[in-house]
């Protein structure tokens, strides 16, 4: 039997603003007829590394955008660092700390890797003088060799392999300085031994820098070896919650991935 944690009948648990960094509480999102996310609700304690997972069109991406901004939600309330952030834009969740990555990134193709993480880096006012500038490069740099990019600042994205290219996109996400990290998709088309390198950068990313961060994926294996606690969802709903033993022999969770749905 399974101790995953799941809800019967519809009910919500009592979610406060105080409750963790992050708060999403009976967030509903939907587009015209179609319901993409269902009164979800969910936690994150600082510090924490979550997994957030559910089969195609469970509504991970809608979640994460109606969290950062990219959506105005249908209802519902988003809670970051115990204030209400529901209807604040993008760029007003990135100057509170929270940045996400993307799974259809494209980098700007006639830059290379270092000027697209310095793009990450300029300010609302644009700054001309020559020594900013170069403090400007410095950042990057030191972005660049966090993420694992110190031997390719000069390399053009369309050089870079597709490994490569994740690490760029979460360059770009960690020159924002964030304390908490949207993940989405990062291990998707890596090598066994690329995940388990994405996934040691990650942990360092919290250990030693103190972010906070929520990952989606569909790479159980890799996902389930990487974070301290996981909630699932399918068709827009909470189903279940608990830590990666848990999950993994949930029969619920099992369900909805083996049954199909896209």
């Amino acid at each position: 039997m399974s101790n995953a944690r799941r809800r019967d009948g519809g009910e919500d648990p009592d979610f406060g603003s105080t409750d963790g960094k992050l708060v999403v509480s009976g967030l509903t999102k939907r587009f015209g007829g179609l319901t993409a996310v269902d009164h979800l609700s969910f936690a994150v304690t600082g510090g924490e590394i979550l997994g957030f997972i559910g089969p195609n069109g469970a509504g991970k991406s809608t979640t994460f955008n109606c969290i950062t901004g990219a959506l105005e939600p249908t209802s519902g309330t988003v809670w970051y660092e115990g204030e209400n952030v529901t209807r604040l834009a993008p760029h007003q969740m990135v100057k509170r700390g929270l940045a996400r990555t993307y799974q259809s990134f494209r980098p700007l193709e006639d830059r290379p890797v270092i000027e697209n993480v310095k793009l990450s880096l300029v300010p609302d006012k644009l700054l001309s003088l020559s020594g900013l500038r170069g403090e400007t490069r410095s950042r990057a740099r030191s972005v660049c060799e966090l993420v694992g990019l110190a031997d390719d600042l000069e390399t053009m994205p369309d050089e870079l392999p597709h490994a490569g290219v994740l690490r760029l996109e979460l360059a770009r996400a960690l020159a924002t300085d964030p304390e908490f990290l949207l993940i989405d998709e990062p291990f998707a088309g890596l090598a066994e031994q690329e995940v388990e390198e994405l996934s040691a950068l990650i942990r360092r990313l919290r250990d030693e820098n103190g972010v906070t961060v929520v990952i989606v994926d569909h790479n159980m294996r890799g996902l389930l070896s990487l974070v301290d606690r996981v909630v699932v969802i399918r068709f827009g709903e909470h189903i279940a919650e608990g830590s990666p033993e848990e999950i993994r022999d949930d029969p619920v969770v099992k369900q909805a991935y083996l049954g199909g749905e896209s």
